[in-house]
């Protein structure tokens, strides 16, 4: 379908909550949405582009033709939308681990019930819990739960197994309670088995009720063995969610999210609170198609993260407001079969609780960042947001500095990838315009040089750049432009628009589209780094010139002062105030006495 086809058809769509599929040439799905509105939401995928982000630009720019599923609800398209991006996995969503990555915990239906892990739910007469964590967590875990009731961890299989052998070694470490051996019953197997399941759901606080109460009657009733035995474990249960993420998270009653977009990683963090207490943390990195905002982010996570659970906690505290809180409690609310309150805290325990969880995702990802994958980032971002060829390897920027008409001077900084290549920095002072400053004629004089010099093969100005980055608005880099043309030049320029607080908020091309940076940290640090740069290296230069040429300006004309002789004064009494306060003697020290006379007499007989 062309743009205007796929424009009228999503004009054609109703004003109604929705999920929207969109697919490329091959019919393959790129990316999954869902919309309040879904004519409001689809049409702005092709409308005017020059306010998308980068992601959405290259999306639009595979969009062959999109499909729609109409619902009775927001929630239940926050339902569709996460069951779509699992089943086709689009490019263009932020996808969590597949689900090899969360497994779940089988128990098996016969006489003696076993629980093993599996990576997929499986349509059989078993009973599934999960998903879970990672793999090797959810098996540590599992051991736990079986080492806590003392139920068999060994490839036994009951009852076949029963009385043939002496118990194994786990028997003997108390980690097993031995029901190979003939005295146990399948009656307290199944018991255990009971109890286990009760944790696998999240319900570690009934059951430590239930096994006091227990252990309380076995005391009473003088059978003190047995109640020591349950004694033991109950401690051992107590102590799963300080030890075990996964039990950490069914134990927990409250959730609070961190979440974290560095350059290259992103992280999110889920600390787990059980009764005003940490019981545990999750974290994992994951990859953010291009400059995905953060709410858009956080809402994918959270969706991804809780529908496919069925134990789930009665409050979960967001970093940041995703616009979908109401609809995600009511959803998780409908599946946990309990209130589950879904909210940012904006101050108090819980705000402070949000910031940690913040720090641990920012920690996460930093220490798992290596400095080139953030150079890596950062470069790649940038060729993305300026549509350019490859990432720029040699970025020159200038800039223009005067004092009213006087000593107009020009730098010329340049950077490789994301570093400042001092060596190569350049600075000119403007030739053409002397006491009329002119910034558009400056900057196209100190371009014009500038190619010049590349031109007659000057190695000091090779090689040529990949980006220019003017400091102004679109009226710098339109005359920047012209002169490139007149060398045949096709690099790319851009101006670098600033904000009432003096930073580079936005790059614009000599066409004036402008192209916002803000709202990705890595390029908007580079950016305004450089301009910051530019205008240092063009100020330090200007107060340097102006010196000189106040300097200059009074000691002129002196009989006997030189260029050489004005130096040397210049260099030994620093200023001009100096010089008129000095004697003759002290005068005559640097430069000859007839000359020291004279300059004397230059400032005294007036």
């Amino acid at each position: 379908m062309t743009r205007e086809e796929l424009k009228e058809k999503a004009a054609d769509l109703p004003l109604a909550p929705g999920v929207y599929l969109m697919m490329d040439k091959m019919g393959k799905v790129i990316y999954v949405g869902k919309a309040k509105k879904l004519k409001n939401r689809v049409s702005q995928y092709f409308q005017d582009s020059a306010s998308h982000t980068v992601k959405t630009r290259q999306m639009v720019s595979q969009i062959d033709h999109f499909d729609t599923i109409f619902v009775s609800s927001e929630f239940e398209a926050l339902v569709l939308e996460n069951s779509l991006i699992k089943r086709h996995m689009p490019r263009y969503n932020i996808l969590l681990k597949d689900d090899k990555g969360y497994p779940f915990v089988r128990l098996s239906r016969e006489t003696y019930p076993r629980f093993t892990m599996v990576s997929r739910y499986a349509n059989d007469s078993a009973r599934y819990f999960g998903p879970f964590g990672g793999r090797f967590e959810t098996r540590q875990a599992l051991d736990a739960v079986l080492s806590a009731l003392r139920l068999p961890t060994c490839s036994r299989k009951f009852p076949r197994d029963i009385g043939t052998e002496r118990p194994c070694l786990n028997f003997h470490m108390g980690r097993c309670d031995g029901f190979c051996r003939p005295e146990m019953s399948a009656g307290e197997y199944n018991r255990r088995i009971q109890q286990a399941v009760q944790l696998l759901e999240g319900r570690s606080k009934q059951l430590l009720r239930e096994m006091t109460a227990e252990m309380e009657a076995e005391a009473e009733a003088l059978h003190f063995e047995q109640a020591a035995a349950l004694r033991d474990r109950i401690h051992a249960i107590g102590a799963l969610s300080k030890k075990q993420t996964v039990i950490a998270g069914l134990c927990a009653d409250t959730d609070i999210w961190g979440l974290y977009r560095g350059a290259g990683k992103c992280c999110y963090a889920i600390l787990h609170m059980e009764n005003g207490n940490l019981a545990g943390r999750e974290t994992e990195l994951f990859d953010a198609p291009m400059e995905e905002t953060e709410e858009e982010m956080l809402s994918t996570l959270t969706a991804q993260f809780y529908l496919p659970r069925a134990v789930l906690p009665h409050e979960i505290l967001l970093p940041i407001d995703t616009g979908e809180c109401e609809e995600l409690s009511e959803v998780l609310t409908k599946r946990a079969g309990h209130r589950v309150w879904v909210h940012v805290p904006q101050r108090g325990e819980k705000a402070e609780l949000r910031m940690m969880a913040q720090r641990n995702a920012a920690e996460e990802a930093e220490r798992a960042t290596s400095a080139e994958e953030r150079v890596a980032y950062t470069l790649t971002l940038l060729e993305k947001m300026l549509n350019l060829p490859a990432p720029p390897r040699r970025m020159e920027s200038f800039d223009i500095s005067n004092t009213g008409r006087s000593d107009i001077v020009a730098s010329m900084v340049v950077y490789s990838g994301v570093r400042p290549l001092k060596s190569a920095y350049r600075r000119f002072r403007i030739q053409s315009l002397e006491g009329h400053p002119d910034d558009y004629a400056s900057m196209q004089e100190v371009l014009r040089r500038r190619l010049q010099r590349a031109a007659d093969g000057d190695e000091k100005f090779l090689p040529l750049p990949d980006v220019f980055l003017i400091d102004g608005g679109e009226t710098h880099a339109k005359a920047a432009l012209m002169v490139a043309e007149e060398f045949g030049i096709t690099i790319p320029i851009f101006g670098m628009v600033k904000d009432d607080r003096h930073r580079t908020r936005a790059l614009v091309t000599p066409e004036g589209e402008e192209i916002g940076i803000a709202g990705n940290q890595a390029v908007f640090s580079l950016i305004g780094q450089i301009q910051e740069e530019t205008h240092r290296f063009a100020i330090t230069y200007h107060h340097e010139s102006h010196s000189k040429s106040a300097t200059r300006s009074v000691l002129d004309g002196i009989p006997g002062v030189g260029p050489k002789r004005r130096e040397a004064l210049r260099k030994h009494f620093s200023t001009i105030r100096a010089i008129r306060e000095a004697d003759v003697d002290t005068l005559a020290a640097v430069v000859p006495r007839d000359t020291a006379e004279a300059v004397w007499r230059h400032f005294h007989e007036k």
